[in-house]
Formats: C-alpha cells, sequence, structure tokens
C-alpha cells in the first residue's frame, strides 16, 4: 500500500496548462465513472476547445482574477472615499461626534484598499529561486492587517460610545445628521456586497475580509441613524447605548473575518474540493488508488499534491501519461486550481517490502 509521499522520482509537476477559474466544463463527480470514457471526453474537448499550454497563456487566468480583485479595490475606494468626504462636510455642520466616528471609520474602511492593493501587484510577480511560490500570500497577510484593522474599529466604537455615556453632548441638525448616516450605510453596504461577490469570486479571503470590515461600518452608519432618532426625542442617552450595541456587532464580524483570514493563513480548505479532487482523480484511466491528497491556497489560487497508485508494471512513460491525466482531471475539477504536483506510487505486491521504507525515519517529529 503506498504511503503516498509525493517525492520527486515519479512524480512530475506540470503548470502549463492554461485552464481559467471556474472552468466550465462538467463537474467530474457528475460525469460517469469510466476511465476509458473518460479518456474519450478529455481528447474530445482538446479537439472541440483547444487550450494552451504556454507559460503565458497560463499565467493569464490569475492575472485576470487579480485584475479584478484591483478594480474591486479601487472602486470601492472611490465609493468610500465620497461617502467619507459627504459626511465629513456634515460633521463640520452639525458638531456631531457620533458621525464623525462613523465618518473615521469609513476613511479607515477605504484606506485598507492600501494593503490589500499591494498584495494583488505583489501577486503577480514571477516565483524567484527564494520565493518559490511566488508572491501570493501576501494576500493572507493583508488579510490579517484587515483584521486588525476590524478590531481597532471595535475598540474606538467601544471607547467612543463609553465616553458619550460619561458625558452626553446634544446633536445638532438631527435631520441633516440623519440623511449622512443613510448615505453612510448605502455606501457601506454597497461596497461590502462588491467585494464580498468579487472576493468569493475570485478566491480571495483578504477581499472577503475587507467586504465584512465595509459592512461593520454600515452597521456603525445605523447606529448614527437611531441614535439620531433617539436625540430627537430628547434620549440623549439613546446615542451611547445603540454605540455600544453596535460595537458589540462589529465583534460578532470580527469573529467572522478573523476564522477565514485564520484558516487562509493555515492552508484550510473546504473539505469539498478535496472529495471533489478525489471523485475526479479515481475516474482516471489506470488509477488504481488515491492516496495522500493535499490542496492549500497561495493568495487566491489553489495548489494541490497528491499521490496515485498504478500498476506496478507500468512503464516509466505509461507512469507519466497516468500522472498528467491525473493533473489533467484535477485541473478541470477543482475551481482556481492552477497547479498540481502528482506522484505515482506502483501498487503493493505480496511480501514486497515498501519502496518508501528507507525515508521512514525522515516522517519521525
Amino acid at each position: 500500500m503506498s504511503d503516498g509521499h509525493a517525492h520527486g522520482h515519479d512524480g512530475h509537476r506540470h503548470e502549463r496548462h492554461g485552464h481559467p477559474p471556474g472552468d466550465a466544463h462538467p463537474p467530474r463527480d457528475e460525469q460517469p465513472h469510466s476511465p476509458t470514457r473518460t479518456s474519450l471526453r478529455h481528447r474530445l474537448a482538446h479537439l472541440l476547445r483547444p487550450h494552451s499550454h504556454e507559460t503565458a497563456d497560463r499565467l493569464d487566468p490569475a492575472l485576470e482574477s487579480s485584475a479584478r480583485g484591483m478594480r474591486a479595490l479601487w472602486v470601492s475606494l472611490l465609493v468610500l472615499g465620497v461617502t467619507a468626504l459627504a459626511q465629513a462636510v456634515v460633521v463640520a455642520v452639525s458638531g456631531s461626534v457620533a458621525l464623525l466616528g462613523d465618518t473615521v471609520h469609513n476613511a479607515a474602511d477605504a484606506l485598507t484598499a492600501v494593503p490589500l492593493g499591494i498584495a494583488f501587484v505583489l501577486g503577480r510577480r514571477a516565483a524567484t529561486r527564494r520565493f518559490t511560490y511566488g508572491y501570493g500570500r501576501a494576500e493572507d497577510l493583508a488579510g490579517l492587517a484587515i483584521v486588525l484593522t476590524i478590531a481597532a474599529s471595535a475598540v474606538f466604537a467601544g471607547w467612543t460610545a463609553a465616553a458619550r455615556l460619561l458625558d452626553p453632548e446634544p446633536v445638532q441638525h438631527i435631520p441633516v445628521v440623519a440623511v449622512a448616516a443613510l448615505i453612510g450605510f448605502a455606501g457601506n453596504e454597497w461596497v461590502a456586497r462588491y467585494r464580498i461577490r468579487v472576493g468569493r469570486a475570485i478566491g480571495s479571503a483578504a477581499l472577503v475580509a475587507d467586504g465584512l470590515h465595509a459592512r461593520t461600518d454600515g452597521f456603525t452608519s445605523l447606529a448614527v441613524l437611531v441614535s439620531a432618532g433617539g436625540a430627537a426625542l430628547g434620549w440623549q442617552w439613546a446615542d451611547p447605548v445603540v454605540g455600544l450595541a453596535i460595537t458589540a456587532a462589529i465583534v460578532l464580524v470580527l469573529r467572522d473575518a478573523a476564522r477565514e483570514v485564520f484558516r487562509r493563513v493555515m492552508d484550510a480548505v473546504d473539505p469539498a474540493l478535496v472529495d471533489r479532487a478525489e471523485r475526479a482523480l479515481r475516474d482516471v484511466a489506470g488509477v488504481r488508488e488515491v492516496g495522500e491528497l493535499r490542496l492549500r491556497w497561495i493568495g487566491h489560487r489553489l495548489r494541490a499534491e497528491v499521490a496515485v497508485v498504478v500498476d506496478g508494471e507500468a512503464t516509466v512513460r505509461q507512469a507519466h501519461a497516468i500522472a498528467v491525466d491525473a493533473e489533467h482531471a484535477l485541473l478541470h475539477a477543482v475551481p482556481r486550481l492552477t497547479a498540481a504536483l502528482v506522484h505515482a506510487d506502483p501498487a503493493p505486491v505480496t511480501g514486497e517490502q515498501d519502496p518508501h521504507q528507507v525515508l521512514a525515519h525522515h516522517m519521525t517529529a
């Protein structure tokens, strides 16, 4: 039985395939489980819809996903910048401390586009001999920075609300403050939906976290609206109490964003992707079993390492062909997968020593 170690003597890394994210081929788990029909289906797919194996073409989907991320950042930066500017004008007129806090939140949220923008630019750089996997991890670092920004926003909101509770202040020009609060909520919610949608489409946990951050600022804007209503009724305590409630909501959003970014940093993937990859591999002609399978995110792109069991009497060329077919199946079956390292293990023979036994002492802690 193969122990699934992906060492290089039979492993093959093929990164020249140009499959875009979310390739339009039907999922492997929805296709008949016939090795012969699978092989024919791949050949027909090449004939009917040829795709390039050149390095430049392989990079196009990755660059396109980064371009979508950059576009989402700049558009949301513009919207939040205009929102914060409009609110700043009302702050100058009304002197509302609550609206001032909301304006600061919006400005801070707009500025989170900076670390993400840097991360997307770095992610486009080619791998080097020092950074052999490229610079995609910069997105995870940007995600951590965004989580810290959300945490700082929660602290600031809580501190402001507590100070207002201890020293209530009247709010002037309440109708104007209410309108500014609605503008703040609308701007933040639009940006939140846009960032989250694009982030999930390109697989960027950092961009999703940034969208959640924008949503927290939208909640803060609603708090300003509710507090303005309380102030109109003469309830000066309404502003700080609602502010504390919104602080609790920000903490909940912070928890979700932190969990998503933490999972990405720890190389967590959706188990459904692993199941889907295993099903695709078992459909490949010549694959008897699937050994160790690993998936990991590097930025908003996936990489895979897998060991497959093949006929022990297969020639090197035959084993290589099976490895190429296995990688091809993975690229079609797993969205946003850009590279796979496939290691072919010979099927075990009764009484034969495990060929990986010589490596056992390297595996001990």
